[in-house]
């Protein structure tokens, strides 16, 4: 009996989806349809239709799923501990001295295989 339960709940989330796409995609045409209108007009009308068809996305298990991640990473954000300005430059100035060493490693490498291949092609030249 739950299993027909979900069903019907599984149906009507994914009826509730296909509405607030249709909402949305509503509000896009009728911005375009009246262009000749302002245009802050038509751009609050949109934030007014997006907002209509995230409340009604929000209402169904996918939306209230959606929401809730979006609740628990801006949560872990905050805990993130984000380096300090020297930190920060002292990290990018390692990172572009590797970077140089690296470059001029693979430079003396490409010298040294160029020259290996030059005396295997032109072993008398």
């Amino acid at each position: 009996m739950s299993a027909r339960a979900d069903s019907e709940a599984s149906s009507l989330d994914k009826l509730k989806l296909a509405a607030a796409a249709g909402v949305f995609l509503a509000g896009v045409v009728g911005f375009y349809y009246f262009e000749a209108e302002s245009a802050l007009l038509r751009a609050l009308g949109m934030v007014v239709v997006a907002a209509v068809a995230i409340a009604i996305a929000v209402s169904s298990q996918y939306g209230r799923n959606a929401w809730a991640f979006a609740r628990e990473a801006r949560q872990e954000l905050r805990k993130v501990v984000w380096p300090t300005r020297q930190e920060s430059m002292q990290t990018t100035l390692i990172v572009l001295v590797m970077v140089v060493i690296v470059a001029i490693i693979l430079w003396l490498m490409d010298m040294f295989f160029l020259w290996g291949v030059g005396a295997l092609v032109s072993p008398g030249g």
